[in-house]
């Protein structure tokens, strides 16, 4: 049922390995926008409280197809932006990669602000009371412990950005979703196994994530 995997046609691991660096990739700049997304949110400023509720809103409830579409389309066909250049690969996995930040960032900005929200209001007055500025109670008294409750949905975000790399697909990022398709096509004798070694796949990449961050939840979490 297997024997298609003994026969040196398909670079399993080398799509994979593209697919585990789309979601490492992604997870780190998704955190870092995510992370100012939420600053911008809860920000005494009212043009960026403005622009970040209205970009999360926006993004947020946009198929991630279209996203990862229009940064093709919008960015390299139409502006000609390549983000570096090479072969069409490259320059799918790299717009691949921002869009998926410019998607994933909304989800961990709005896990970011539930954490946020648990934070006792009284906190952040008493370091106003101090003579700290907002970035300053912003840094070092509400996000450490808005990150420490947040870790089980951040989990659920990373976990998802995992499993929406296969999107990356539709611009020709050379990835697991690629593959499988023509494997598909050529082994149509075989579905199941096809289907299931991708299962399999991704479960070895989003398992692990789920179990540490699971485990990094209970040991962060704040007593209150």
């Amino acid at each position: 049922m297997f024997d298609f995997l003994d026969s040196g046609q398909y670079d399993l691991l080398g799509a994979f390995w593209v697919t585990a660096k789309l979601a490492l990739y992604s997870a780190i700049g998704s955190l870092i926008w995510g992370t100012a997304l939420a600053a911008m949110r809860v920000s005494p400023v009212p043009l960026m409280r403005g622009f970040g509720t209205t970009y999360v809103n926006l993004v947020r409830n946009t198929p991630l197809t279209v996203v990862i579409v229009a940064c093709s389309f919008g960015l390299n066909q139409t502006l000609g932006i390549k983000l570096g250049g090479g072969s069409f690969e490259d320059i799918g996995f790299r717009l691949a990669v921002l869009g998926l930040i410019a998607y994933t960032g909304t989800f961990v900005c709005e896990a970011l602000r539930s954490g946020i929200n648990t934070v006792p209001p009284g906190q952040a007055e008493a370091a106003r009371a101090l003579g700290l500025n907002f970035v300053q109670v912003l840094t070092l008294i509400v996000l450490p412990q808005a990150f420490r409750a947040a870790v089980t949905p951040l989990a659920n975000v990373l976990i998802a950005l995992t499993k929406n790399t296969t999107v990356a697909a539709a611009i020709g990022a050379a990835e697991a979703a690629v593959l499988m398709k023509a494997m598909i096509e050529n082994e149509a004798d075989a579905l199941f196994a096809v289907f299931a070694v991708f299962a399999f796949g991704f479960i070895v990449l989003t398992l692990p994530t789920g179990l540490f961050l699971g485990w990094a939840a209970k040991r962060l979490a704040v007593k209150r």
